[in-house]
Formats: C-alpha cells, sequence, structure tokens
C-alpha cells in the first residue's frame, strides 16, 4: 500500500511539473515564435551564398526565440485584463488564475536577459541589440501605449514583429543589408491585412474590451476594403526579391500563386463574405506567409 501512495503520489507530481511546464510554454506563444524562426532562418540563409554556419545559426535561433517568447511572456502580462474579457484569450494562464502574475514576470526577464545575453557574447551585439528593440517595439511600445491608442495600432507596430529575417542575417554576417530589410518589409506589409482579419472575425470582443482596432472604430467594410488593398501591396512587394536578384523563377512563381490565393480569399471578405470568411482569410495569412518563405528557402538553394 505504501508503495502504491508513492507512486501515486509521484505521479501527481510529474502531472503537475508537466502541466506546469505546458503553462509556461503557452505563454511564449510557440507557434507564433516557430513561424518567427522560420523567417529568421531565411534570413540566415539568404545572407550567405553557401549554407550558413550551423553553430552560429543555432545560437541565433535559440537566441532570438528566447526574446521573441519573453516578448510573448510580457504581453501575456500587460493584457491579463482585456485577455479575461475577450472569449479568445480568457483560458490563457494568467486570466485563467493557473499562474501568478509576479512568476510571469519573473519568467519573461529570465528568457529575455538569457537570450540578450547569448546573442551579444555568442552571436554579435548588433544582432542582441536589435533583437531587444524589437522585444521593447513589440511588449512596451505596441501593447502598453499603440494597441490602446490607435486603430492604426498593427500598422505602426508591425515593424517590430517584421524583424526576424533582419534577425537573422546580422546573425550570420554582422551587418545590415537591403535585401534583409526586404524581407522585413513583406512581413510589414502582410501583417495588417493578417491581423485585421482576425479583428473582424472578433470584432465584438475588441469592442467590449474598449480597444481600438480597425473594425471597431471605423467598421467592418471599411476594414475588409483596406485588407483587399493590402492585400494588393503585398502581391506587388513580393515581386521585388525577383526584381532585385536576390530570388528568381521558383520563388517568382510560388509566391504568385501565393499572392493570388491571398487576394482571393479578401475578394471573397470583401463581396461575397459569409460567418466564417473572416477567420478563414486570417487562417490562409499564416499559410501564406510560411510558404512564401519556404519559397524564398526553395528558390535559394535549388
Amino acid at each position: 500500500m505504501e508503495v502504491q501512495a508513492l507512486e501515486s503520489r509521484t505521479k501527481r507530481s510529474e502531472n503537475h511539473i508537466f502541466s506546469q511546464w505546458k503553462l509556461y510554454l503557452n505563454l511564449t506563444k510557440p507557434k507564433v515564435v516557430a513561424l518567427m524562426l522560420l523567417t529568421a532562418l531565411v534570413g540566415m540563409s539568404l545572407a550567405t551564398e553557401s549554407s550558413p554556419p550551423m553553430v552560429t545559426s543555432l545560437l541565433g535561433m535559440f537566441g532570438i526565440g528566447l526574446m521573441a517568447g519573453s516578448a510573448a511572456a510580457f504581453n501575456h502580462l500587460i493584457d491579463r485584463r482585456i485577455d479575461a474579457i475577450m472569449a479568445r484569450t480568457n483560458n490563457r494562464p494568467l486570466p485563467s488564475g493557473a499562474l501568478k502574475a509576479s512568476h510571469v514576470f519573473l519568467f519573461a526577464l529570465v528568457i529575455g536577459v538569457v537570450g540578450f545575453v547569448e546573442l551579444y557574447w555568442l552571436v554579435n551585439p548588433l544582432t542582441a541589440w536589435l533583437t531587444f528593440l524589437s522585444l521593447l517595439g513589440y511588449a512596451a511600445v505596441y501593447t502598453l501605449w499603440l494597441k490602446r491608442a490607435t486603430p492604426q495600432n498593427i500598422v505602426i507596430a508591425g515593424i517590430a514583429g517584421a524583424m526576424p529575417p533582419l534577425l537573422g542575417w546580422t546573425a550570420i554576417t554582422n551587418e545590415l543589408h537591403a535585401n534583409a530589410w526586404l524581407l522585413v518589409m513583406i512581413i510589414f506589409i502582410w501583417t495588417p491585412p493578417h491581423f485585421w482579419a482576425l479583428a473582424i472575425h472578433r470584432k465584438e470582443e475588441y469592442a467590449k474590451a474598449d480597444i481600438p482596432m480597425l473594425p471597431v472604430t471605423h467598421g467592418v467594410e471599411y476594414t475588409k476594403t483596406s485588407i483587399l488593398l493590402y492585400t494588393v501591396l503585398l502581391a506587388l512587394v513580393c515581386v521585388l526579391p525577383v526584381l532585385t536578384g536576390m530570388s528568381g523563377l521558383v520563388y517568382l512563381c510560388l509566391s504568385s500563386v501565393l499572392s493570388a490565393g491571398f487576394i482571393y480569399h479578401a475578394w471573397q471578405l470583401k463581396f461575397n463574405a459569409n460567418e466564417k470568411s473572416a477567420i478563414e482569410t486570417f487562417k490562409f495569412s499564416i499559410v501564406h506567409l510560411m510558404l512564401l518563405f519556404v519559397a524564398l528557402l526553395l528558390d535559394h538553394y535549388l
């Protein structure tokens, strides 16, 4: 009996540790960070004609990932009141009461500091400081100020989330390059239609939380038009890597198909919408960006 009781306590302890680990992992928004790291990897790869150094690449990805996770955790901390109001986020670790705010703050601070120190000493100071500025832009400028101040919040702050390809590039070369900024521009233009589609789907929740997202302040139809126009602009920007000689025919073909798909979803959202159109556009936008950067990678090595 004593052995069984001990085994039972051990199992409960292991389950508790595992559940706590999952909660802290969720704070880092792992799916978002994974997409960011993909774009950072593409930046690393395009920065050199051959394959980027493996050790430097792994160290760069690790540090960038830690600091991106730190920014996400700070976002959870700052937005916990809003998250408690919105159905999409009210089961997150803080509003659900699963984690304490002080523990989340300490976690975010520690992984952010570790990521910065690792990038500074083992990669290069330029990448460390640029990654820190991205963290600051997302966690402080966007979450604390812009998100609550203007319906153009995601447009202005989009530069912070668009930085990973540049961070990957500088991790390998220790220099800023126009081609890296071009990759940043693609994500910068992609961000508004991506996020506004979600904002349309969650309009009532944003209004309830008093967050001035574009559908709340300017209406759904205005936002749909803005999404459509941005997808057209994005299609044009996506051609620039070919025009500058950074990418070739493989990327051009694949990116053209992806751009047509995004424009199609935006057109359907504007002129033939149903209750699922907005969230379907949002989901496609994620696939669009992921495959677009895979196309850049394929073109570079084929």
